[in-house]
């Protein structure tokens, strides 16, 4: 009996892994349809009417740590059968190398930085938890993948697409950090890299991060958050875009929101 609850308890919860990656994809539905509407935004978007707000630096920090945190418990975990694998233990990896780096170095690069809305804080505190506990739980508990997986071309070019993202996001995020010389106040346009096509090139290499991330992986829950990355930073390139475009007479019009020569 308790061997049988124990087998529907397990497959109770693979179907909720499934269940939660789909309601992640609803909700960067909702998000597309009305970042013009729901203004959670941070740094020069954010709304004033939002009062309480958070050092930059701590709410990064803060707001990026469960998806960190929870990776790291199930590495360290003894009941995480699947990441006895090779496939699994890369693909979390890859997962906790981001976000090792939004949580542990990036913040501690920016110069300044505005506050962030508590809210805004507090909703990544959210997302980060619920996506963290989804990629991490999915991986260590329930993805088989063959041993020889990390040979199919499905990873080989989505390890490929998630490494040149990060390499271009973080790259990005170097050029933005260096746009202003000791001293200088104001917004400058940037230059150079993916810049020199897109707006939000930042974005444009988290995206391929992610898209790189779920084609390596081949699961839904991979794909659905790589869909509300697009889904969630869309939004905000289009803003960023949009605001370069009325501060800037000479800003470039032919650079693109997000994605060079198309979008």
């Amino acid at each position: 009996m308790a061997t049988a609850v124990a087998e529907e308890l397990l497959l109770a919860e693979e179907r909720m892994l499934a269940a939660l990656a789909y309601l992640q994809c609803a909700v960067g539905c909702a998000v597309l349809a009305r970042n013009r509407e729901t203004n959670l935004a941070y740094g020069r978007h954010a709304s004033p009417s939002f009062r309480v707000r958070v050092p930059a630096r701590a709410a990064w920090v803060v707001q990026e740590l469960p998806s960190l945190a929870l990776p790291l418990y199930q590495y360290a975990s003894e009941s995480a059968p699947r990441l006895r694998s090779a496939p699994n233990c890369i693909l979390l990896a890859m997962f906790l190398v981001h976000y090792g780096h939004r949580c542990l170095i990036y913040p501690f690069l920016m110069r300044g930085g505005k506050p962030m809305p508590l809210l805004a804080c507090t909703m990544a505190i959210m997302f980060c938890t619920f996506n963290g506990y989804l990629q991490s739980r999915y991986l260590s508990h329930w993805a088989v993948y063959a041993d020889d997986w990390v040979t199919d071309p499905r990873f080989l070019i989505g390890f490929g697409l998630w490494l040149a993202g990060m390499l271009i996001n973080i790259h990005s995020d170097h050029i933005l950090r260096n746009l202003r010389k000791p001293g200088d106040t104001g917004y400058k346009i940037p230059r150079g890299g993916l810049f020199e096509y897109v707006t939000a090139a930042n974005y444009f290499g988290e995206i391929m991060e992610w898209c790189g991330y779920a084609l390596a992986s081949w699961s839904v829950q991979g794909a659905a958050f790589a869909f509300f990355t697009f889904c969630f930073l869309s939004g905000r390139a289009k803003e960023h875009h949009q605001w370069y475009l009325q501060k800037f007479e000479e800003y470039p019009k032919f650079r693109k929101i997000l994605i060079p020569f198309l979008f």
